[in-house]
């Protein structure tokens, strides 16, 4: 709240099952948080419910990222109950299937919008907070290793993603010393239940992991709470994937 010294996570994209789950656990660590929700009011007063248990100053608001002008109205909205930003955790995220020859403009432009345009936008209000606070605060992208995969059916989607984490770079170098900015890629991590082929894919998803399972919110967490802690690291793209890039 105005005036206090808490530490407060401005979060976009905290509604699904991973972003909800890392909302709470930031929220268990300290954090008054302030996140976005695009199309499921009620996942998002769900979340809420549970953040203000820990953190009963906690805010949110809606918001389409594709979109500049709800960006900034989110802001606008933030500086109304905070006057500080110590964690930026951009997250907001599209994902579904475009194979190459049947993209249509509306696909392209909502992956592309939303998954990259919408990070740089919500990145540009977060850093015009961030680097002029008198002390260091932090921006953590969360994107896939998708970007460095090569995924016939997700292209949009995959060249949205590294041109974030491409993003992530420029940022950390224009906004040093005073904002440190990282990406954590994710691996597999969850699979939708509502799928048909959901337990059979999921065994076979565990095969192509060295480690041999699926991620958790505890992996995340345990990068972010190095990144959150560290004075030393910027720049970097941290992959969180049980070394499925290895294969």
């Amino acid at each position: 709240m105005k005036g206090e010294q808490r530490k407060v996570c401005v979060m976009t994209g905290a509604t699904g099952r991973l972003g909800s789950s890392i909302a709470l656990s930031l929220a268990q660590r300290g954090y008054d948080m302030f996140f976005t929700w695009h199309s499921s009011p009620e996942a998002a007063q769900e979340t809420l419910e549970n953040i203000r248990k820990y953190r009963p100053d906690s805010f949110m608001t809606q918001c389409d990222v594709s979109k500049v002008a709800s960006i900034k109205n989110a802001f606008s909205e933030f500086r109304r109950h905070f006057e500080r930003l110590d964690l930026l955790l951009v997250s907001a995220s599209s994902f579904y299937a475009t194979p190459v020859g049947q993209v249509t403009e509306k696909e392209w432009d909502n992956l592309v919008d939303t998954n990259f345009k919408g990070a740089f936008f919500t990145m540009q209000e977060g850093a015009s907070i961030m680097q002029h606070q008198p002390f260091v605060s932090r921006i953590v992208t969360i994107t896939d290793i998708a970007a460095e995969l090569v995924w016939k059916n997700f292209a949009p989607y995959t060249a949205a993603k590294a041109a974030t984490q491409h993003l992530t770079k420029v940022f950390a170098r224009v906004l040093a010393p005073r904002v440190l900015v990282n990406s954590i890629a994710p691996g597999t991590f969850t699979i939708n239940p509502e799928w048909n082929n959901g337990q059979d894919l999921q065994e076979e998803l565990k095969e192509r992991i060295p480690l041999g399972t699926l991620g958790s919110t505890t992996d995340i967490m345990g990068v972010l709470d190095f990144l959150t802690e560290n004075t030393y690291v910027t720049g970097q793209i941290i992959n969180v994937d049980g070394g499925r890039l290895l294969c």
